[in-house]
């Protein structure tokens, strides 16, 4: 008897660990309700009241102890709890109420009288928790364990193939890992968040806002609230209500509905409960210097259209409806949900966009655009790379969103269409040899067409600029050789120059050499021409002279002769009137032939001949004869 006592004794002391519980059960009492596997009032099965740490002693064999570890959740990790003791969950609950007094879940007793309920835990244990926990009230969930003795029918028929672990419950064990919202690499990202408990959102909603917009719309009726402000009140969060969804009891009692939610998450470490919580990291909407972002809201408020009558192209409306938001978000990042609010880019620097083989490098707009190929008046076909320069002007960005839908819609539906089919237009009407002489006009005609054509989508056109031409092979040899023959021309007319400048340098050469013989002929020249000019004054002042001296002898050689004409004049008059008188008197021959022997008789005559000339007759008929010329009567009636 003695032996079987100290057996017995040495069986119901049981020492427990400084890290661990004991679980005792009851072999022998009342039978325990169906619905409940511990034992609360000492009856038969597991018993509610662990042992503590420490020499403990329960009466072998009506007691056993079963030794389980502390619950000891990892640093990284979190614990989900489920319990497998209390109430049922109310219908369509997926988890169970949490109220603060439960704590950690180490005391079953207060579990259970504060109205717990079985199923998944609300709450999470953090990590480095290390907590007594009733193995078989509970069971906790780890990344690498599974805590805790599985009664409920569910999770033992989960234990039959063996150790239960995180995959058994369908979840990945890095989704009961911290939840860690982190940089990736150069890219900021945000996490949003889909909550799988709560009441369903209201018809039409695409995610669920804690409050809804009523807060939006209490700023509208405050004129001085401007789009801006309104802007910042929707990009912050409520996620302080709920501790980041890290507290889901206080999330659903705030309102807080199934589905997607509107508020992200930012950076930072959360313990999220994967049961209830899912997170995907999607990019942050980061606008850059140069640009703006256009916002497309799919959630808010009932479209109330802002744009005006004459605005044909959907509705713009204020922040916080539904619609394109008249106020872009500029230059910032912004932890905005791009499930609901699409956010399109819209640049309003000078867009360049290359139709061409290359695209540009500060965008890719343009990758789809390709050379213009078009065929002018004679058949010929060009290739024609073109650069166009557009600037979206940040205020109307809105409205050319409304319009295009996009950027890449406004390059490859809109101005693809319109740029080509005027540089083919172009083409059409002008033969290949004018395109070519007259590209500059071309290129202003085309600025001109396109400035006017996207002025009707809100776009001003900085420049249009016809970058390279690709032209037909014959079309090339035909302006080849026309080029040639331009510059052989060119050519022989430098060749000419460049002997015209050797002529000259020849000449300035010679210039140059004979400077000193120059030189002495230059002061020749001067002596001679000093000579001259005194020969000159010399030769003036004799003419001067002889003209005085001259004129003074013509003078007197005029009086002389004026005298003698008199007294010839008045002799002729006198021997005339003698002549009348004496013909009156003798007759004509007589008077002749006294004339004639006066003229004789003065040595006006001849009488013997120089020469004498004879003839048939004697000397005397060739005196004869004279005489008789002398004597014949002269024409007028006068005396020879």
């Amino acid at each position: 008897m003695l032996l079987v006592f100290f057996l017995m004794v040495a069986k119901s002391v049981h020492r427990i660990g400084p890290t661990e519980v004991g679980l005792v059960t009851k072999r022998f009492g009342r039978k325990l309700p169906d619905d409940n596997p511990i034992a609360f009032n000492r009856e038969a099965g597991h018993q509610a009241d662990l042992l503590m740490p420490g020499m403990r002693m329960k009466w072998w064999p009506i007691f056993t102890v079963t030794k389980f570890p502390w619950v000891q959740i990892q640093a990284g990790e979190i614990g989900v709890v489920i319990s497998q003791v209390g109430r049922s969950l109310p219908i369509g609950a997926k988890s169970a109420r949490y109220r603060t007094e439960f704590g950690t879940f180490t005391d079953l007793r207060g579990f259970i009288s504060g109205g717990g309920e079985k199923g998944v835990q609300r709450p999470v244990l953090p990590p480095g928790s290390l907590v007594p926990i009733h193995p078989v009230g509970f069971l906790v969930i780890t990344a690498r364990h599974v805590h805790g003795l599985p009664v409920a029918p569910e999770f033992a028929a989960l234990a039959r193939g063996g150790k239960l672990v995180a995959q058994s419950f369908k979840l990945d064990p890095k989704q009961l890992e911290v939840a860690v919202i982190a940089p990736h690499g150069t890219t900021d990202v945000i996490g949003l968040v889909t909550t799988l408990e709560g009441e369903p959102l209201p018809s039409g909603d695409l995610a669920s806002r804690i409050g809804a917009f009523d807060d939006i719309v209490a700023l509208e009726t405050d004129r001085a609230v401007t789009d801006a402000q309104v802007i910042d009140i929707l990009m912050g969060t409520k996620n302080g209500l709920h501790n980041n969804y890290q507290d889901f009891q206080a999330f659903l009692d705030a309102g807080g509905r199934i589905g997607l939610q509107h508020d992200p998450l930012l950076y930072g470490a959360y313990l999220l409960n994967p049961f209830l919580v899912r997170v995907e990291l999607v990019p942050m909407l980061v606008v850059n210097q140069g640009q703006v972002a256009v916002i497309k809201s799919f959630v808010g408020l009932p479209t109330l259209d802002t744009s005006g009558e004459e605005f044909k192209f959907g509705s713009i409306v204020a922040p916080g409806h539904r619609g394109i938001w008249q106020e872009p978000l500029r230059t910032g990042k912004y932890a905005i949900n791009p499930r609901i609010y699409a956010a399109e880019l819209v640049p309003t620097f000078i867009l360049t966009l290359n139709w061409a083989n290359a695209a540009s490098q500060a965008h890719d707009l343009d990758a789809r655009l390709e050379p213009i190929v078009g065929k002018s008046r004679e058949g010929f076909i060009f290739t024609i790379d073109l650069q166009v320069q557009i600037h979206v002007p940040d205020a109307r960005a809105p409205k050319v969103i409304s319009m295009v839908g996009t950027m890449k819609n406004l390059v490859n539906e809109v101005l693809q269409s319109a740029v080509g089919n005027h540089f083919r237009n172009t083409l059409q009407a002008l033969e290949a040899v004018k395109f070519i002489e007259t590209r500059e006009q071309v290129q202003q005609s085309a600025h001109t067409a396109v400035t006017r054509y996207l002025a009707g989508y809100e776009i001003e056109t900085k420049g249009v600029y016809i970058q390279d031409v690709v032209f037909p092979d014959e079309l090339v040899a035909v302006l080849t050789r026309r080029e040639i023959a331009n510059q052989e021309r060119a050519t022989y007319k430098e060749q000419q120059a460049a002997q015209t400048a050797r002529i000259e340098m020849e000449k300035a050469r010679g210039t140059a050499d004979m400077q000193a013989e120059l030189a002495a002929a230059q002061v020749s020249v001067d002596i001679n021409g000093n000579r001259a000019q005194a020969r000159e004054a010399q030769a003036g002042g004799d003419a001067a002279y002889t003209r005085i001296t001259g004129q003074a002898e013509a003078d007197r050689v005029q009086a002389i002769g004026l005298a003698e004409a008199k007294a010839t004049e008045a002799l002729g008059v006198a021997r005339a009137a003698g002549f009348a008188a004496q013909r009156e008197a003798i007759g004509e021959m007589p008077t002749a032939l006294v004339a004639v022997a006066g003229a004789v008789a003065e040595g006006k005559i001849n009488v013997v001949p120089d020469i004498l000339v004879t003839g048939n007759g004697s000397s005397l008929d060739g005196l004869a004869a004279t005489l008789m010329r002398k004597l014949s009567p002269a024409q007028d009636g006068q005396p020879g």
